[in-house]
């Protein structure tokens, strides 16, 4: 491999083990905030416990999810200085007033929820953690709008041989945006929900403090059921906009060569890697043709035909991505979000008024749930991004004409070992954090004696 195939490498092992922690963020900052709002307005002490529990595990992954963060923007002038030079007028933008205003927002309130225990008045104090996930979402916002224009390039002029922003409104007004960002928040709340009834399962599995997981785990169960319908509605929209403007993507997806109507969708396939050749499938009729235009009679392009087309728009070279990465991924995006939605149901029913599931195995696959949108996320950011080849910004900047020709693939080599071995290290210390004060369980809460409260800032979290 060359220092251009490493960064690549590089680049994506960083990016969906960030990822890991993002969507936990996204969700759970709103879950632990309409939880202490659920405190505040019945002044139960089992909600007050649980936004405690809930909120500690919020803060270890918030803290190694910034960590983890900040190294993608160094990526970009370290081993992709020729892309930074011809997008960095537009890129930087949305990523600016990611930093300046979205993260801004959600680090100060967010450290005046943790150091305000006592010392805000209650209202202001659960202000402050809505105004926090507030935060989150729109740090979501604007980085999904600097991805979508790699997607989808709007509000732009060639100048100097480089892109220039000629309009900020038609970059966070993007179609793409539009439909991506609700995809991703929904799949971020599906993630939290499913946290909530992953450890939740594993504590009642135990018969520990059902006060307060029993609660939790219909809480999460329900915010997956509707989170994951929300993901597939978004999903179905995001990819007639995604077949609109690269239909080479969808083609891909499906393994589809020749231009079809009424084109299935395969939920599984047996044949050659690349699926020119079919053994046997498991096929869904006029599926795919409704996702790509909303019809279940219409036409969707294949990758013969589109190949053709893009070499004559773009010149000589080969312009599919790699069929078995975009595939499977997809396949894998679906399968793993539809089967969380699966365990969640199955937890709703089997717990269902004062029942509890009795079935070992069901209690297992609650607690496996964790991993189903994690999986799922991973698999939807590799196909987006895999399938956008060999494109870094979609019909205008190659990923070839991307990387810094100043480093040596022996330095890329180094900088993709050495941020591997750091993550690494990382996810053992956040698993063994998050395992640590999950398995304590939720705090229990002392009298009110009268007199003031310990001058800890952090003492909610022990």
């Amino acid at each position: 491999m060359d220092s251009l195939d490493l960064s690549r490498w590089q680049f994506g092992i960083t990016t969906v083990y960030h990822f890991i922690f993002v969507p936990i963020t996204i969700g759970l900052s709103a879950l632990v905030a309409g939880l202490q709002t659920a405190w505040v307005r019945t002044g139960k002490e089992h909600y007050l416990r649980a936004t405690k529990f809930w909120g500690k595990l919020f803060l270890i992954n918030f803290a190694i999810g910034v960590v983890t963060g900040i190294v993608q923007e160094f990526q970009f002038g370290m081993n992709w200085s020729n892309y930074s030079r011809f997008v960095g007028d537009i890129f930087g933008a949305p990523l600016a007033i990611e930093g300046l205003l979205a993260f801004f927002l959600e680090s100060t309130f967010l450290g005046l929820w943790i150091f305000g225990w006592d010392k805000l008045p209650k209202r202001l104090h659960l202000a402050t953690i809505w105004l926090a996930s507030l935060g989150t979402m729109l740090s979501a916002y604007f980085i999904l709008a600097a991805n979508s224009w790699m997607q989808h390039p709007v509000g732009w002029t060639m100048g100097d041989g480089r892109a220039e922003l000629t309009s900020i409104g038609a970059v966070l007004t993007n179609s793409t945006t539009l439909v991506t960002v609700p995809h991703t928040l929904t799949a971020c709340f599906l993630t939290a929900g499913a946290l909530l009834l992953a450890v939740s399962a594993w504590h009642l599995r135990r018969g520990h403090q059902e006060e307060v997981f029993r609660p939790s785990l219909r809480l999460g169960a329900w915010v997956v059921l509707i989170a994951g319908l929300g993901v597939l509605i978004t999903g179905d929209l995001q990819a007639r906009v995604m077949t609109e403007q690269q239909p080479m993507k969808m083609a891909a997806a499906e393994a589809l060569y020749e231009n079809t109507e009424s084109a299935s969708f395969s939920v599984f396939t047996i044949g050659s890697l690349d699926g020119r050749q079919e053994v046997w499938s498991v096929r869904i009729p006029s599926l795919l043709s409704f996702m790509a235009t909303g019809t279940p009679a219409g036409e969707v392009e294949g990758i013969n035909d589109l190949q053709d087309q893009y070499q004559q728009a773009y010149g000589e070279g080969d312009y599919t991505p790699i069929v078995p990465v975009t595939y499977w991924s997809f396949r894998l995006m679906i399968g793993f979000g539809g089967l969380a939605m699966l365990v969640a149901l199955a937890a709703l029913w089997f717990n269902r008024g004062e029942r509890r599931a009795r079935s070992r195995w069901l209690w297992i696959a609650g607690i496996g749930t964790v991993a189903m949108p994690l999986l799922a996320n991973s698999f939807g950011w590799i196909f987006t991004e895999m399938g956008r080849q060999p494109w870094t910004v979609f019909g205008l900047f190659k990923t070839a004409d991307s990387g810094s020709p100043s480093v040596s693939t022996s330095e890329a080599a180094t900088g993709l070992i050495v941020l591997t071995v750091l993550y690494g290290v990382l996810a053992v210390i956040e698993v063994g954090l998050f395992l640590k004060y999950a398995r304590a369980g939720a705090p229990e809460i002392p009298a009110d004696t009268g007199e003031p409260a310990e001058d800890r800032p952090l003492a909610f979290a022990y």
